[in-house]
């Protein structure tokens, strides 16, 4: 198939001449692709059918950049059919612009596209923190590549299947990641790869057939005995008292650290049921979800309703929280490591599963995006659970 170059100039003349740009358009195999020249003529000069300028002062000058172009894309064409590969019109435009053809496309270069993508993306559908890890485990992705293949980058189409298995080794070995981290690096380079298919860069998934090993982590939680404790605890200091009351209330509504801080009185108002609901939004996800308010976290917005303050609850940050948390702990003899997570987690089990709410209540009341997000943290709860109540039906046979 041949290629076809043609010229024409731009309808569209610059705001302070009469000049307009001239534009070159290419095509091929029934595809085309137009760019600007950057070389501006006055259309009353351009010649379309001999495809230069006459009676110009400049016009030799243009003529021959315009010769220059057509040489250069005919040298990128010529350069494509000799490589054996099939490519298309924006193949020949990147190999004369000397960026990377599709066939060409690297690893660390398609990484870095996608970062370029992503980054529009915060505050709309990404928070800041996520678009940072992502630019994390680029670098991670960076140095192995360094490590493995000592180069600076490798072609996108060149990775096999082992590649995976040598990253999540490299990553636990040199990096000394856990597993649970080195999946998430894993899982965010296969996001990459993606957007590669999406693009043409890659025919299928190379890792198609790659599973990660999963990870199930403890899930650490107030018992019910803890939280009645914590709950009645008289505290002298009136500092630990507020931040107990806090603490206490996302056990009763599951908020993360980010909503609790953020809640407003308008974020609290009647449902159709004629009794209170947060709505609130899940800054980890973006989703917004709803949940019913309990009694337990009803007496703490009334304790702490103030007219001329818009948020429900006093305002302080996360590290100094989470470091009168373990004062509280010290207080009240809780042997944990008390953090405002675990607040979140006690919601979801003593408040929750404990009380036999179905998991995919469980689930919505958490804000989660899928019912397996839930099931994949909880499971094991579930089985403690199970495992409870098989002892108390074994001690009736006694």
């Amino acid at each position: 198939m041949n290629l076809k170059i043609l010229f024409y100039t731009s309808k569209r003349k610059s705001a302070d001449s009469e000049n307009s740009v001239i534009i070159c358009r290419i095509t091929y195999n029934k595809k085309r692709k137009q760019f600007s020249t950057g070389l501006f003529i006055n259309p009353d000069y351009w010649n379309s059918k001999k495809q230069k300028v006459e009676l110009c002062e400049d016009s030799t000058y243009i003529n021959q950049q315009l010769s220059l172009v057509k040489n250069n894309l005919y040298q990128a064409f010529l350069f494509l059919q000799v490589s054996g590969q099939t490519f298309t019109v924006e193949d020949i435009y990147s190999r004369y612009k000397g960026e990377s053809t599709t066939a060409e496309k690297q690893a660390l270069e398609t990484y870095r596209e996608y970062l370029n993508r992503i980054e529009k993306l915060i505050g709309k559908d990404l928070q800041l923190v996520t678009y940072n890890k992502y630019k994390e485990s680029y670098k991670h992705l960076a140095d192995f590549i360094k490590w493995k293949y000592k180069r600076n980058d490798i072609q996108i189409k060149s990775l096999k299947g082992a590649f995976l298995d040598d990253y999540s080794y490299f990553l636990k070995t040199e990096k000394n990641m856990a597993q649970s981290t080195l999946n998430k690096a894993v899982q965010r380079f296969r996001k990459v790869l993606k957007y590669a298919i999406s693009q043409d860069y890659l025919d299928k998934d190379p890792f198609m057939l790659y599973k990660p090993k999963t990870v199930k982590k403890e899930i650490i939680f107030l018992s019910r005995e803890e939280l009645t404790k914590l709950e009645e605890q008289e505290f002298e200091i009136e500092r630990l008292g507020r931040i107990r009351d806090m603490f206490v209330f996302c056990c009763y509504t599951g908020l993360g650290f980010k909503e609790m801080a953020n809640l407003k009185k308008e974020d609290v108002y009647e449902e159709f049921d004629g009794k209170l609901w947060i709505h609130v939004k899940r800054q980890k996800t973006g989703r917004t979800y709803k949940l019913p308010v309990l009694r337990q976290a009803q007496v703490i917005i009334d304790k702490y309703c103030d007219e001329s303050v818009a948020y429900v609850l006093p305002n302080i940050s996360n590290q100094r929280f989470n470091g009168y948390l373990k004062e509280i702990a010290d207080v009240c003899g809780i042997k944990i490591n008390l953090t405002h997570h675990i607040a979140r987690k006690t919601f979801a089990t003593t408040v929750l599963l404990y009380n036999d709410v179905p998991m995919e209540i469980v689930s919505k009341l958490l804000g989660h995006s899928k019912l397996q997000t839930t099931q994949d943290h909880y499971g094991l709860v579930i089985e403690q659970r199970i495992s409870e109540e098989i002892k108390r039906i074994n001690g009736k046979f006694k």
